[in-house]
């Protein structure tokens, strides 16, 4: 372990933690020397960022909307939810409910021509509680937004609370929307809205991750299987809520939040499945709470490691032999996985190439060092990793979301903090 003191911020210690059972090897002295500085603070519930080249930043607060902060560094409000305040507009169909909210933002690739930036939202309409992806124009002064067009809107909300631990309204909501530098076209996570038939159902958008074109329609070269919606690339998803594409090959890559015992980082392939499947009455398990054996008593057991081999795993590869391997399974823990990014560019040395992921760690399901930044090394093949741990010195929180932005640093969001900080390899 080393740790270097950084003048102009403060310390960051690397630590090797094993991923899936291997060591780190990457020599410490090899490693960026990073610093930070609070960019953006007095957020609420910070959730995710997206940049255009000069460096202007959209950002979304899940509980208030959408805001803009400039180059200079002054921020517009500018498409609130229903009971916010201080924005250019708001919409009272978009609110906030547990783990729902306004989530995901990206930028168009041709935004320079276009305007168009696509947000995630919850949002309420005459028959009931949606998920959905929204297409704003922003206007040359970044002042407002106009012309919402609702691009997906059929994304399934969980809108009651259930009869098993952790089920309340809008849980497992995904939420994270990037687009691929290699096609253009737009990914979408969806979760499984606590419902155990949801993953594997080919009409209900839950479960999923979606690849759409900038109006909503399926991209061409979708490969789903047959009677699935044409939309879906991949699925068998428990909550995914961050996707990445490394350079060099493009390659999508999830990181989702797992059960008892797993986050998971996965490369993805068009119509794979990524094995989870929370259904009742499967391979011998026990009766489930709302038909969703996510939890108790399927999931209890991988609480004691003596019995750790008869937990429901979250890719079931003797269920589903071909489903998609994770790189990276954090160790057997599950600490709340909620977002992914490559890094790129020498200055960050060793890390050049690697994907950084945040968790939320709160305690959550009595597994410990939550709070963090791990960064990853994972083989050509997408199918095995190394980590290293970025820990944050001072109480973290949730790591919401990570960002590398066009001057190569690195941007996180910590949503307890209700900051968002730059990351920067000196």
């Amino acid at each position: 372990m080393r740790a270097r003191l950084i003048a102009s911020g403060f310390v960051l210690v690397a630590l090797a933690i094993p991923g899936c059972g291997t060591e780190s090897t990457t020599d410490t002295a090899s490693m960026p020397v990073l610093s930070t500085r609070a960019i953006v603070g007095r957020l609420e519930l910070p959730w995710d960022m997206a940049f255009l080249e000069d460096g202007t930043m959209f950002f979304t607060e899940k509980c208030r909307g959408l805001s803009v902060r400039l180059p200079s560094g002054e921020i517009r409000k500018l498409y609130g939810m229903r009971g916010s305040s201080g924005y250019a507009a708001s919409s009272e169909d978009l609110f906030c409910e547990g783990q729902g909210g306004m989530m995901g933002v990206a930028v168009d690739p041709d935004f320079a021509t276009n305007r168009a930036v696509f947000v995630y939202s919850s949002a309420k309409f005459a028959n009931g509680p949606v998920n959905l992806v929204m297409r704003v124009k922003v206007d040359p002064s970044f002042s407002k937004v106009s012309e919402r067009s609702d691009i997906v809107a059929d994304i399934a909300y969980k809108s009651k609370a259930s009869n098993h631990p952790f089920g309340g309204p809008g849980s497992h909501n995904g939420g994270r929307i990037r687009f691929s530098p290699a096609d253009g076209y737009l990914y979408i996570t969806t979760g499984d809205n606590h419902k155990g038939i949801a993953p594997t159902s080919p009409v209900i958008i839950a479960g999923k991750i979606l690849r759409v074109d900038r109006d909503g329609k399926a991209a061409p070269g979708n490969q789903p299987p047959p009677g699935f919606d044409p939309r879906v690339f991949t699925f068998g998803h428990r909550n995914p809520q961050g996707i990445a594409f490394r350079p060099g090959d493009n390659r999508p890559f999830a990181a989702e939040h797992g059960p008892w015992h797993s986050d998971e980082v996965t490369a993805l392939v068009n119509g794979g499945n990524a094995g989870w499947d929370p259904r009742p009455n499967m391979a011998g398990r026990a009766e489930c709470p709302d038909d969703y054996c996510g939890y108790s008593p399927n999931q209890m057991a991988a609480m004691d490691p003596r019995l750790r081999a008869e937990y429901m795993p979250m890719t079931d590869l003797q269920t589903y032999p071909d489903a998609m391997r994770p790189a990276w399974n954090n160790n057997g823990l599950s600490q709340g996985l909620l977002c992914n990014t490559f890094l790129s560019g020498a200055k960050w040395k060793a890390w050049d190439g690697r994907m950084v992921v945040g968790f939320s760690g709160i305690g959550i399901h009595g597994t410990p060092f939550g709070n963090r930044l791990d960064v990853l090394k994972i083989s050509a093949d997408g199918l095995r990793a190394t980590s290293e741990t970025v820990s944050w010195p001072t109480a973290a929180g949730r790591f919401r979301s990570a960002v590398q932005g066009p001057d190569g640093n690195l941007y996180v969001a910590i949503e307890d903090q209700g900051v968002i900080y730059r990351v920067t390899p000196e």
